[in-house]
């Protein structure tokens, strides 16, 4: 391995930290928003971007959605 593979190989694994680490931190940001008018005022926010820009919001949120009702047929 050539010192040029080991750098590319660190930088892409700092990508990908830097990439997870905001990742974590949308989640946890959107996650505090749970009630409906919590929700539509998110959705007013993310209507005011193009849909490239909205994915990964939209893409926790489903996800989140998601989870929350697996919580609740669980619970049930």
């Amino acid at each position: 391995m050539t010192i040029r593979d080991i750098t590319t190989a660190r930088t892409r694994i700092a990508e990908w930290r830097t990439s997870r680490d905001a990742r974590l931190r949308l989640e946890r940001e959107l996650g505090a928003y749970v009630t409906a008018a919590d929700r539509a005022e998110i959705d007013a926010i993310v209507g005011r971007h193009t849909v490239e820009q909205a994915r990964e919001v939209e893409a926790v949120l489903t996800d989140q959605a998601v989870e929350r009702a697996h919580r609740g047929l669980q619970a049930a």
